[in-house]
């Protein structure tokens, strides 16, 4: 026969139950607080490494910006050096050639009449550098000899090219306009170059100009007899 269950017996079930509920519970906790722990320190050490990532990123960033500044102050140096070699050169480019363009000019001037004269061409004065600098219609002529009905106007070029005798044409249609004392005279073009680019001659010549070149230590007119100039 069983014995039958009691009131306390039902107590010391249910408080058993209790005590069993009560030690889960509590587990449960540790385990959730183990948990929150070691997700704390894991948190934390990915923001530290973040940190320390982003540290070493902001570094390096740094540093390529301090290299970047450096070789751009460098590279603005070493232009600003470059543009005054080259500003030096050009000065003394410009003055070679300014003194090379006087060079020629001297050589031909004192030949000029002479030259023209057994052209039969009667020039009687010349002027060096004749200059009108009005605006609109500027210009200067290296060589101007004229009497009182003739004029001849003479580029001078250390080194004549086909590009030179284009220019000079221009300036012949517009001399008369920069120069309205010779309005009425026969004008005549003549280009005189040290060296003269190969074909250059013939072209002038073709262009009705008088071409004069060096001859020994003086120069002289290239243009054969034949040869009847154009007048502008």
């Amino acid at each position: 026969m069983s014995t039958p269950v009691t009131l306390e017996d039902i107590y010391k079930i249910f408080q058993k139950s209790q005590e069993e509920a009560d030690r889960r519970f509590a587990e449960a906790d540790r385990r959730a607080a183990e948990l929150a722990a070691e997700a704390d320190r894991r948190a934390a050490e990915l923001a530290a490494e973040a940190d320390r990532r982003a540290a070493e990123l902001a570094a390096e960033a740094d540093r390529r910006a301090a290299e970047a500044d450096q070789q751009r102050a460098e590279r603005e140096k070493s232009l600003a050096q470059l543009e005054k070699t080259v500003e030096r050169t050009a000065k003394a480019v410009d003055g070679l050639t300014t003194r090379w363009g006087r060079f020629v000019e001297e050589l031909v001037e004192p030949a000029v009449l002479r030259l023209f004269q057994e052209r039969g061409i009667d020039i009687r004065y010349t002027y060096s550098r004749a200059k009108n600098r009005q605006p609109g219609v500027a210009m200067e002529i290296d060589i101007l000899a004229v009497n009182d009905t003739v004029a001849v106007v003479v580029e001078c070029k250390s080194r004549l090219s086909q590009d030179d005798v284009n220019y000079f044409l221009q300036k012949l249609t517009r001399f008369k306009a920069s120069f309205p004392l010779y309005q009425n005279y026969h004008t005549y073009g003549a280009v005189a170059g040290i060296e003269i680019d190969e074909g250059v001659d013939s072209y002038a010549y073709r262009k009705g100009l008088f071409v004069i070149r060096p001859s020994g230590d003086t120069v002289t007119i290239a243009n054969d007899q034949k040869f009847r100039p154009m007048a502008w």
